[in-house]
């Protein structure tokens, strides 16, 4: 007999709530998400909209370990510490230095593939469902980098060719023909044709969204104060006004679901790397597609809202302030490609959900069966937010699959 799930409720509306509540609307479910905040303001907000299908390797590498150092303690880095947050980060760090080496690299690398791999056939099927008029791009991405870490470029490119990626190393003339506003400060780059990216990442997440509730689902603005399994068909969902009871419960709120997690008594290493960006507006047509500074941790991409700036990583939790000096290196970085660029706007901080290991945890909870985690997707939730849709409402209605979900599962951290 196949089984079929009654009721979900998912604790976040960003871009992997908004997936996963489609994904389970559209096989009947009724579904209920909950976020303090509106749909899509978050972190899916603000990324750098790039949907990155190659992006296997992560920062759980060797070579950057080795670059640390002189990243933080640089002033034109694009790494950096809240000495604050150093304390309670010290966990995490630990793991990290543990899966810097090049069997875990390769570990993330091929498991980030195999829904990497996925993420853009996912995607077409939602965009068959909604006006995407003016929302995304079709040109391509380019990464460029200078003559210092030659290194680290060889091992990506190797890494991606052995794992058949498609890409397009490219001359410094070569990105100059592509983009002729740049100024060559850099030696050379790889293009990405086959990829895409968002003119406005919010606007897909409210489409997303908009097609959730057209199909019946419901949205409660409230904030999420607990939530726990009280019976093998029930899970309970208290927010700050009321009490909602559900079949199955998913935890889909990135860098905030760690508290939640807490209290099931699950100790999952998440944390955060808080990234920024600016706009420069009425800027997006200096360059056609996104492009990547790789040395620099920075990166442009031509929206609606004019030029995007985004980058850097900061470790230094949820509660710190905006750091301004790291909104001034974005647009340092984005005034070197780009001298040209005046004044900028909307100085923005987000925060990525990372674990030690820069691979997402999905999958049921190891205490509670009906309660399901996505979080942890680092760079990538947004280019990998309707696989996990797909991958999320498969494992709420225990269907089988040809995925092998272990590598994701909660259990590795215990």
């Amino acid at each position: 007999m196949t089984y079929r799930c009654k009721s979900v409720g998912i604790i976040g509306a960003g871009i992997q709530g908004a997936c996963i509540g489609l994904q389970l609307i559209k096989k009947g479910i009724q579904v209920t998400i909950f976020d303090k905040n509106d749909p899509g303001k978050m972190t899916s907000y603000g990324n750098a909209g790039h949907f990155s299908p190659y992006a296997v390797l992560q920062l759980n590498r060797p070579d950057v370990l080795y670059d640390v150092p002189k990243m933080l303690f640089s002033s034109y880095g694009p790494l950096a510490l809240k000495w604050n947050y150093i304390p309670k980060m010290i966990p995490w760090i630990l793991r990290y230095l543990k899966s810097c080496n090049k069997k875990s690299m390769m570990h993330t690398a091929k498991n980030m593939h195999q829904i990497l791999n996925l993420s853009m056939d996912a995607y077409e099927e939602i965009f068959q469902e909604i006006d995407m008029t003016n929302l995304v791009e079709r040109k391509g991405i380019i990464y460029i980098w200078t003559k210092d870490n030659l290194k680290s470029r060889n091992l990506e490119i190797k890494v991606r060719d052995e794992l058949g990626i498609k890409q397009k190393l490219l001359t410094q003339d070569e990105i100059i023909d592509l983009e002729p506003n740049l100024n060559p400060v850099f030696h050379q780059g790889v293009l990405y044709e086959d990829a895409i990216h968002a003119r406005d990442p919010y606007g897909i997440t409210k489409k997303i969204f908009e097609q959730f509730i057209k199909r019946g689902g419901k949205f409660v603005k409230s904030k999420v104060k607990s939530l726990k399994q009280i019976s093998d068909t029930e899970t309970l969902i208290k927010t700050d006004t009321d009490d909602y009871k559900f079949e199955k419960s998913v935890i889909a709120c990135g860098a905030f679901s760690k508290p939640l997690t807490d209290q099931l008594n699950e100790d999952i290493p998440l944390d955060t790397e808080r990234g920024y960006h600016v706009h420069f507006k009425d800027m997006d047509h200096l360059i056609k597609r996104p492009v990547i500074f790789l040395d620099r941790g920075f990166g442009m991409t031509p929206m609606n809202q004019g030029l995007r700036a985004v980058g850097t990583v900061e470790l230094g939790g949820l509660k710190n302030p905006l750091s301004k000096n790291r909104i001034d290196y974005v647009v340092r970085c984005a005034k070197e490609l780009l001298p040209q660029l005046g004044k900028h706007e909307d100085e923005w901080l987000g925060f990525r959900p990372t674990l030690p290991d820069f691979l997402p945890v999905m999958g049921p909870s190891l205490k509670n069966k009906n309660i399901i985690y996505a979080f942890g997707h680092h760079h990538l939730g947004w280019t990998l937010g309707a696989i996990t849709g797909k991958i999320i409402s498969g494992i709420v209605m225990e269907e089988k699959t040809n995925l092998d979900l272990s590598p994701y599962s909660s259990s590795r951290f215990n």
